[in-house]
Formats: C-alpha cells, sequence, structure tokens
C-alpha cells in the first residue's frame, strides 16, 4: 500500500511540473506575441502602447488587435485597454511624420475608444485620454533625449510585419 502512496504522489509531482512547464510556455508565447507599437520615456516614466499580435477579431472586413495604453511614473500607474484596426496603424505612421514636423497628433481618431494627444514640445508631452469609459486624463511631460521618432518608426515596422498578411 505504501508504495502505491508513494508511486500516487511522484505521478501527482510529475502532472504538476508538467503543468507548471506547458502554463510557462503558454505565457512566453503569449508574451512573445505583445510588441510596442510606440513608447515615450524618460528615467522617471513611461508612456507605451502594446499590441498583441495574436489572432485578430474581426469586423466587417476590418482586422481588430488587442492592444493598452500603458503608463509608469512613480506617481501613477495604469493601463488603458482597447483595440486598434491595420488602418489605424497607417495612420499611426501619418501621426509619426507629423511629430517629426513637430505638430501635435491624436491617435487613435473616432472617439470610439481611450486616445492619446502628444506634442513635441520640450519635453515631449503625451496624454491619455479615457474618455469613452472612465472620464480619466493622465497628462505625461516625457524628457525624452532619444530619436524617439526613429525608434517609434522601427516598432511600428515590427508590429506591421507581424499583424500585416
Amino acid at each position: 500500500m505504501l508504495e502505491v502512496a508513494i508511486d500516487a504522489v511522484v505521478l501527482c509531482e510529475k502532472i504538476r511540473g508538467d503543468l507548471v512547464h506547458q502554463a510557462h510556455e503558454a505565457a512566453v508565447a503569449d508574451e512573445a506575441q505583445t510588441l510596442e507599437l510606440f513608447r515615450f520615456a524618460d528615467p522617471g516614466q513611461s508612456v507605451a502602447f502594446e499590441v498583441e499580435c495574436g489572432g485578430p477579431s474581426t469586423g466587417g472586413e476590418v482586422r481588430y488587435f488587442s492592444a493598452s495604453i500603458v503608463l509608469e511614473s512613480d506617481f501613477v500607474h495604469g493601463r488603458v485597454n482597447l483595440v486598434v484596426s491595420v488602418g489605424e496603424l497607417e495612420d499611426w505612421e501619418r501621426c509619426l511624420d507629423a511629430l517629426q514636423a513637430e505638430e501635435r497628433v491624436e491617435w487613435p481618431a473616432g472617439g470610439r475608444t481611450a486616445w492619446l494627444e502628444v506634442v513635441p514640445d520640450d519635453p515631449v508631452e503625451v496624454t491619455v485620454h479615457d474618455s469613452p469609459s472612465t472620464q480619466i486624463t493622465v497628462c505625461m511631460p516625457i524628457d525624452d533625449t532619444s530619436d524617439w521618432v526613429e525608434e517609434n518608426r522601427l516598432r511600428l515596422e515590427r508590429v506591421r510585419n507581424v499583424v500585416e498578411p
């Protein structure tokens, strides 16, 4: 009887280990499918837009990908969930062109979801609006000295390579 009980414990531990390993692999796979579309950051705070590049949902002929605007600072941590279409990625490219020309942008357009405003001053001012849901707005001045427009173009290209057919 004792041998059967020991065998059962060993089997349970093996199954538990297999389940933990499978859960870890699934988490890594999910993590690998989440890419940053853009990031504005300095040593104290950041605003990023993450796109889940796995299977999209569809609305008619439009494919939507789950996404999040992520704000982090010593003062505030927040995440606003939304969806983004391939067409809105094209709009973001136009926004990057405008930002490079030192023009203010709002993205994504349409008012159906959370959105952000970027003012390319010194410091860059990024305001996240969750007007359709919580009515909360957070403004983050980002003292970003990097070539953030070019870095964000590269991020856009990585996302496009994954989500466009």
